[in-house]
């Protein structure tokens, strides 16, 4: 059964960085998709970014294109997502998610993380 772990959630101040990292126990994740979503207090869970396995295919939610960066490391187990110029918006839990089938940033995912939050200081 695979098991997902994020980690990397922490405080930061508008316009600072942070890089989230997502590994697993009981499987390993190069045969899946990844896929971070993020949610807010009282607002839907928001699919992120995601990727395949050969890295060669990512989407990104309009709302961090240009400021947030999905990568793996096979060879290491485990996805990041960069995220640079944080805005008090991008404050939320956020979580990773694997899935067998490419389902882009859709709530279709088999597989879920406890979550790391994330918060962003004005």
């Amino acid at each position: 059964q695979l098991q997902l772990v994020e980690s990397g959630g922490n405080l930061v101040q508008a316009g600072g960085s942070l890089t989230l990292s997502c590994t697993s126990l009981g499987a390993t994740l190069d045969e899946y998709v990844i896929a971070w979503f993020r949610q807010a207090p009282g607002q839907e869970r928001e699919g992120v970014s995601c990727i395949n396995p050969s890295s060669t295919l990512t989407d990104y939610a309009n709302s961090v294109q240009g400021r947030f960066t999905i990568s793996r490391d096979n060879a290491k187990n485990t996805v990041y997502l960069q995220m640079n110029d944080l805005k008090p918006e991008d404050t939320a839990v956020y979580y990773c998610a694997a899935s067998i089938i490419y389902h882009s940033l859709r709530d279709y995912y088999n597989y879920w993380g406890q979550g790391t939050q994330v918060t962003v200081s004005s």
